[in-house]
């Protein structure tokens, strides 16, 4: 049998293809187990069996077990010789539950007879195409017809091609970008709470240092003392400090010596906390230990949970696929966002402890500053001088109240001095000072006795010059409490001990911050690290694979894996698979026992690369061990090499379903461009000689090809089938990082993404991706990621794909019911077999949905037949006629003479 016949792999829905002429190449019992055991969704049984003509009375036994597991339709390919001229059938092949497409090899000289059966077997495999023709052949004579076709088949051109392929991969795997802080932006509630260092709104009125605990106790006594100096400071400032001995018994230096002792204290305190409870991941026995240290942790608040997390993490990596970030920016993003919530522990603090309160800040608050007041000095010189000027223009006792005044700044100034700030009752502590007396004095006489000269010769009356004393005296009075007062500020403010005020409450704020994010969230932040971290490194290995996946190539879906898979060494740990369960170290796995194959296996799984299961798991357990490397496939080993001829009759290259990948799993079924490269003379030197495609094979008469560029949509269309079926992948992998983190994923992902790449490369081979990725069946999250995937009705037309214009087909659709448009697959020497009833034959106008549908189609399609059946995917259109046979042609044997045969 060639293996260019039937398809790589069946389609979910379409029939089960299975080649009965050369069953003498294996157990014919296998190949008809194989096609049983291949699932079906909804129960539908279709079979399309290619056998030779001459032998379907020999396979009555074949056919009839096709229909042991319930009711099964069967329509049959039966290829005969150029001269048999009658059929012989059994009653299995009967209509309704069956029919005979009888056609010959070798019409076309020109055309291999593969090449005449390969479109037609995938036309044929369309499930609405077969129960159409199905339904036809129940309406023909005996259910036994001679086909008469014309097909129209739309493709891309291998450049086009692989050009969208490249793209697609491109625009899902994308380039490492480096990302900054705002990596983490718009992330949901409960990974926000862990990037900012707030504080969480229930816990808002929580008393984390209660004043009876040993921290809480430090500050307030640090308060106490600073709330003292500020009292003393205020005492001093003013008139009453200077004029009074209000302030005779403050000692401001030893209030900032007690400031520093007890700032000093809270600090040790602190530290000592931070560093009993300094582990990233604190225990409960941590609780105690900051209890004794004044430190009162509340419960977890109801905004974040740990159950939380993961699901906050899988609505932020969906978010950022969703927004079309490519997987590795997300894996990017996913490691920053891991980077930022790892939890580092609360003697990372102490360095932020010592920028608020370390050695250096309270050697500055316990310097001596200098007092100094009065301003500079030259201007104190004049403005005394101008004073005592003004005083001393009274006539005759000028020449004393002029002198007088200088005397009286000069003693303030010293008054001042003497009283200043930064010196202490006893003598303890002197900071030093100046203010300016010497150059009051001076000022005061020489200015006095320059106004009693300018009196004696201006000769004021005496009121005048009692005014002038009185706005004098006044005036220096209150320029030395001005002086005063701005001189204990500014010596206040370079001691500046109030800072220390400042200074507790980030501490404090320091405190309630290591609390809730370094202890409270210890144990959540190190969870959503360690699971940002994992799904980081598995979007990564994801993106690897497919880069390895190629371009260009479509390797078959287990070798790569199994590939990468020996290449791995043995894991000591554990890995989370598809369901969150630990699975043993591989080492462990290799020498197990294959556990039975499920003939309900792995939906998703089949879904990307196996058949169809509608009844079982969503993704099914067929993936959790990894002993055999065929998981649990219901078609054995299907792409590789099974060591049992008899458990699989697919391990060869003669393989019943024509798998084109045989027993060489480096082979390329694609070529270097995604096509083969066989031509029809090759194709005549090795008959068994792979074809990567359908496309490859020559075309036969009834068969018109139209290659496109690729349409506008194509490549967008290819990147959400991918994304949606990523994030697909990754819906399973959020179970084993909510149960462990830290275990390294189990490379059934890796293999997930392959079957995902090679079934979109399918399905661009097969119809330009015209019909949707088949979705798992299963509860599914309503908000979960398939609606990344547009559905049927919403996908783009074929035009918009594959940039053929559908107008060539529905001409044919429009062209009525001439026989003349088809080809009949048959000689000239057998017409004399066929019907010439023109009543009797049988049409069957057959277009994929995706050409109608879209803007593309509104006019076009207008006055189309009814009886026009609408596939949902392919990429043939065109008509099938089903010409009934004369009477004496169809012989029909029964059930004992079957078998005496």
């Amino acid at each position: 049998m060639s293996p260019r016949v039937l398809p790589e792999r069946p389609l979910p829905g379409h029939a089960v293809c299975l080649d009965l002429r050369t069953v003498a190449a294996h157990d014919p019992d296998d190949t008809v187990r194989a096609a049983l055991d291949a699932q079906r969704p909804g129960g539908e049984r279709r079979f399309l069996v290619l056998d030779t003509a001459d032998r379907l009375v020999a396979h009555q036994r074949l056919y009839e077990r096709l229909s042991s597991y319930g009711p099964a339709r069967v329509v049959c390919l039966a290829v005969g010789e150029r001269n048999e001229r009658t059929v012989r059938r059994t009653l299995t092949l009967r209509p309704p539950a069956a029919g005979v497409l009888w056609l010959f090899d070798g019409v076309e000289d020109d055309v291999p007879g593969d090449a005449v059966l390969r479109p037609l077997v995938d036309v044929l495999a369309t499930p609405e195409v077969f129960d159409a023709v199905l339904r036809a052949l129940g309406e023909v004579v005996h259910g036994v017809a001679v086909p008469a076709v014309r097909v129209l088949e739309h493709d891309l051109t291998d450049e086009a091609r692989e050009r969208a392929w490249r793209q697609a991969v491109e625009g899902l795997v994308g380039q490492e970008v480096p990302v900054g802080a705002s990596a983490a932006e718009r992330v949901p509630g409960a990974l926000a709470l862990l990037l900012d260092e707030g504080v969480p709104r229930s816990l808002a009125g929580h008393q984390w240092l209660p004043p009876g605990g040993m921290t809480g106790a430090a500050l307030a006594a640090c308060e106490e003392a600073v709330a003292v100096a500020a009292d003393g400071h205020q005492r001093v400032r003013g008139a009453a400090g200077l004029l009074t001995r209000a302030g005779a018994d403050v000692d401001l230096p030893g209030d900032i010596e007690r400031v520093v002792r007890e700032l000093g204290r809270v600090r040790a305190v602190v530290a000592d906390a931070f560093g009993a409870a300094g582990g990233s991941r604190p225990t409960v026995e941590h609780r105690a230990v900051l209890r004794d240290r004044g430190v009162e942790l509340p419960e977890m608040p109801r905004e974040i949970t740990r159950a939380g997390i993961v699901p906050a993490l899988r609505d932020h990596t969906h978010e950022l696929i969703g927004r079309g970030l490519p997987l590795r920016s997300v894996a990017a993003r996913l490691s920053a966002l891991s980077a930022r919530t790892a939890p580092v522990g609360s003697t990372a603090r102490l360095t932020r402890l010592d920028a608020l309160c370390g050695p250096e800040r309270l050697r500055r608050l316990d310097g001596r500053y200098a007092f100094t007041a009065g301003g500079p000095r030259p201007a104190a010189f004049a403005v005394t001088g101008l004073l005592a000027l003004l005083a001393g223009v009274w006539p005759v006792l000028g020449w004393v109240l002029g002198p007088a005044v200088g005397v009286v700044a000069a003693g303030l100034a010293r008054l001042a001095l003497r009283r200043r700030p930064n010196r202490s009752p006893d003598g303890r502590t002197d900071g030093g000072g100046s203010t300016g007396a010497a150059p009051r004095l001076l000022g005061g006489l020489l200015g006095g006795l320059a106004g009693a000269g300018l009196g004696l010769f201006l000769g004021p009356p005496p009121w005048a010059g009692a005014l002038a004393l009185a706005v004098s005296l006044t005036a220096v009075v209150l320029l030395a409490l001005r002086d005063w007062t701005r001189g204990v500020d500014d010596w206040w403010a370079r001691a500046d001990p109030e800072e220390a005020w400042r200074v507790l409450g980030e501490v404090r704020n320091l405190v309630v911050t290591t609390a809730v994010h370094d202890w409270l969230f210890a144990e959540v932040r190190h969870h959503c690290s360690a699971g940002a971290g994992a799904v980081s490194r598995l979007l990564g290995d994801l993106a690897d694979t497919a880069d390895a996946h190629g371009p260009g190539t479509a390797v078959p879906p287990g070798a790569r894996f199994r590939a990468a898979a020996r290449s791995r060494e043995d894991r000591d740990g554990g890995e989370w698979g598809e369901r969150g369960e630990s699975l043993p170290p591989r080492s462990a796995r290799s020498s197990g026992t294959s556990r039975p194959r499920d003939p309900h296996g792995d939906t998703y799984g089949n879904a990307y690369g196996g058949p169809y299961d509608p009844h079982g798991d969503s993704f099914g357990d067929s993936f959790g061990d990894m002993e055999d490397d065929r998981y649990g496939d219901p078609y054995g080993d299907t792409y590789g090499n099974g060591d049992d001829p008899h458990r699989s009759p697919y391990g060869d290259r003669n393989d019943p379903y024509g798998s084109p990948y045989g027993d060489r799993e480096d082979r390329d079924p694609y070529g270097s461009s995604g096509r083969s490269t066989a031509t029809p003379e090759s194709f005549a030197r090795d008959p068994e000689a792979p074809y990567g495609g359908p496309s490859a094979l020559p075309a036969p008469a009834w068969l018109e090809r139209r290659h496109g560029d690729g349409g506008p949509l194509l490549v967008d269309t290819l990147v959400g089938d991918l994304v949606a079926g990523t994030l697909l992948i990754l819906d399973r992998c959020w179970a084993g990082v909510e149960r462990d983190p830290g275990a390294p994923a189990s490379p059934v992902h890796e293999q997930r993404l392959t079957e995902l790449l090679d079934d979109a490369r399918l399905r661009l081979e097969r119809d330009v991706a015209a019909s949707p990725p088949p979705r798992p069946d299963g509860p599914r999250d309503p908000e979960g990621p398939t609606g990344l995937t547009a559905a049927p009705a919403d996908r783009p037309d074929a035009a918009r794909l594959s940039g053929v214009a559908p107008d060539a087909v529905a001409r044919l659709l429009l062209a009525g019911d001439d026989p003349g448009l088809t080809v009949t697959l048959c000689g000239p020497e057998h017409l004399r077999l066929l019907s010439h009833d023109p009543l009797a034959a049988r049409q069957v106008r057959f277009v994929p949905e995706a050409m109608r549908r879209g803007a593309a189609g509104d006019d076009i399609w207008r006055g189309t037949p009814e009886d026009v059946v609408w596939t949902d995917a392919g990429r043939h259109a065109g008509i099938l006629r089903l010409v009934p046979l004369r009477a004496d042609v169809v012989h029909t044997v029964r059930a004992e003479e079957a078998e005496d045969q």
